[in-house]
Protein backbone atom coordinates (compact mmCIF):
# COMPACT_ATOMS: atom_id res chain seq x y z
CA UNK A 1 0.00 0.00 0.00
CA UNK A 2 1.81 3.46 -0.69
CA UNK A 3 1.13 4.96 2.07
CA UNK A 4 0.00 4.76 5.87
CA UNK A 5 -3.38 3.82 7.03
CA UNK A 6 -4.84 3.11 10.54
CA UNK A 7 -7.91 2.18 12.23
CA UNK A 8 -9.38 3.46 15.10
CA UNK A 9 -12.24 2.35 17.29
CA UNK A 10 -13.66 4.72 20.45
CA UNK A 11 -16.35 3.61 22.60
CA UNK A 12 -18.84 6.27 24.21
CA UNK A 13 -21.43 5.26 26.00
CA UNK A 14 -23.34 2.25 23.58
CA UNK A 15 -21.80 4.15 20.79
CA UNK A 16 -18.84 2.43 18.87
CA UNK A 17 -17.18 5.28 16.62
CA UNK A 18 -15.25 4.11 13.86
CA UNK A 19 -12.78 5.91 12.01
CA UNK A 20 -10.31 5.18 8.92
CA UNK A 21 -7.69 6.91 8.01
CA UNK A 22 -5.28 7.05 5.34
CA UNK A 23 -2.27 9.28 4.41
CA UNK A 24 -1.01 8.65 0.87
CA UNK A 25 2.72 8.83 -0.17
CA UNK A 26 2.76 10.53 -3.20
CA UNK A 27 0.46 10.01 -6.57
CA UNK A 28 0.54 6.12 -6.24
CA UNK A 29 -1.10 6.70 -3.08
CA UNK A 30 -3.69 8.89 -4.55
CA UNK A 31 -3.96 6.84 -6.91
CA UNK A 32 -4.58 3.89 -5.26
CA UNK A 33 -7.04 6.18 -2.31
CA UNK A 34 -9.27 6.91 -5.26
CA UNK A 35 -9.57 3.18 -7.00
CA UNK A 36 -10.59 1.73 -3.45
CA UNK A 37 -12.65 4.28 -2.34
CA UNK A 38 -15.67 2.99 -3.16
CA UNK A 39 -15.65 -0.17 -1.83
CA UNK A 40 -14.82 1.09 1.78
CA UNK A 41 -18.80 1.50 2.74
CA UNK A 42 -19.23 -2.25 2.25
CA UNK A 43 -15.61 -2.90 4.06
CA UNK A 44 -15.95 -1.49 7.21
CA UNK A 45 -20.32 -0.83 7.30
CA UNK A 46 -20.13 -4.68 7.59
CA UNK A 47 -16.71 -4.48 9.51
CA UNK A 48 -18.37 -2.87 12.68
CA UNK A 49 -21.20 -4.46 11.92
CA UNK A 50 -19.81 -8.02 13.12
CA UNK A 51 -17.68 -6.13 15.89
CA UNK A 52 -20.94 -4.89 17.52
CA UNK A 53 -22.80 -8.07 17.20
CA UNK A 54 -25.74 -8.43 20.71
CA UNK A 55 -25.10 -12.02 21.53
CA UNK A 56 -27.75 -12.40 24.17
Amino acid sequence: MPGEAWLEFIIKGNTLYQTATFRPNGIAGRLYWYAVYPFHFFIFNSMIGRLTVDEK
